[in-house]
């Protein structure tokens, strides 16, 4: 068909419907019989109808109230990263009478995101963006949610139990593997393996890692099964206790040639080899903060994963804007790209792109 703009009387001329039921069907407002929406429907497909946002937002006269539940960020971190993506959106989004707020929490402090998510329990809002941490405490807030109706979305990692009209993010178990199947491209005989964390396995607030390491240690039990693997817990400010426990890890294990961070903080580990003078053949890290890129571009660690954490942001607030401003279908799962980094591609590699 002919490219041309439609108007809302021609397409109810198409369809054989008045143009009061057209505008009806777009906008999802009042009875339409589900016989006059097919027609409608089918013309809008012939046509392929793309509706003028601008417009539709003007029409609606509603103001929108989108709250972000996300971690606290500090310059040049993960999070800083999100809701620089959020604030992108937020300010492409003021035409159309939308509202961004942030509503922090501690990342690691159950107590803190429970008493966050309670709060959003006593207030309204027209959707939230959520990166969710401490599964019960999530669940709680979404059951809230659901039984209000209102539109919700998850950023960074999926509660597969929820419902949330889409999540955007990586898929965290494929991202494990992946990692483990690149790093042990550098295995040699004899190599022992670390695995770098700052929190525990079985820590409520880091379900993100879990699902990594779960993706990792399926790909080495499915091709080095016999593998001495080493667990060590960093802290993430206490540099003389970071000291003290890699001394100890080499000490104790001289054969560990390959590791493995499962979050930002693989600085920690590149700082200290180049302090140290000790080495590790190969280390692969997550996230593309400035001290993990330094490392990254000075060779003490060999490969970097990125998660794009601004577009999250971005396409976060993009997608519950479509879904309920412009009444536009929302894809359930938007994943994000798995980043490979490594210092001769690091130069060339930026996020903020659509």
């Amino acid at each position: 068909m002919e490219t041309k703009k439609y108007t809302i009387k021609d397409i109810a001329r198409l369809a054989g419907v008045s143009a009061g039921t057209v505008d009806r069907v777009l906008h999802q407002r009042g009875d339409v019989s589900e016989k006059s929406r097919q027609k409608v429907q089918q013309v809008l497909d012939e046509i392929n109808y793309q509706p003028n946002k601008f417009a539709i937002g003007l029409a609606a006269k509603k103001s929108y109230r989108i709250v972000c539940i996300l971690p606290q960020g500090f310059e040049g971190d993960y999070w800083s990263s999100v809701k620089a993506g959020i604030d992108r959106a937020a300010r492409e989004m003021l035409d159309y009478n939308v509202t961004v707020e942030l509503l922090p929490y501690r990342h690691a402090d159950e107590a803190n995101y429970r008493e966050v998510c309670h709060q959003m329990t006593h207030e309204e809002a027209d959707a939230l963006l959520i990166a969710p941490n401490f599964r019960e405490s999530t669940l709680e807030l979404t059951r809230h949610l659901d039984a209000q109706q209102t539109p919700y979305l998850f950023v960074d990692y999926n509660v597969k139990e929820a419902h949330p009209i889409s999540y955007i993010g990586q898929e965290s178990w494929q991202s494990g593997y992946l990692a483990a199947k690149v790093l042990m491209r550098e295995y040699q005989d004899g190599d022992e393996l670390v695995l770098f964390m700052t929190g525990s396995k079985k820590s409520p607030a880091e379900i993100q890692m879990q699902r990594r390491l779960e993706g990792f240690t399926t790909y080495l039990s499915e091709h080095y099964s016999q593998l001495p693997i080493y667990d060590v817990v960093l802290d993430k400010e206490n540099e003389t206790y970071n000291q003290q426990v890699l001394d100890d890890l080499f000490n104790r294990h001289p054969k560990v040639a390959l590791g493995a961070a499962f979050n930002s903080r693989v600085h920690i580990v590149g700082r200290y080899l180049e302090r140290s003078g000790r080495q590790l053949r190969s280390i692969l890290g997550y996230d593309l903060l400035p001290k993990n890129v330094s490392c990254l571009k000075r060779g003490t660690v060999e490969y970097l994963i990125g998660q794009r954490p601004g577009l999250q942001g971005y396409y976060g607030i993009l997608a519950l804007c479509d879904h309920m401003v412009f009444k536009q279908p929302v894809p359930p799962l938007k994943y994000m790209p798995i980043d490979l980094l490594m210092k001769e591609n690091i130069d060339y590699y930026f996020e903020m792109h659509t």
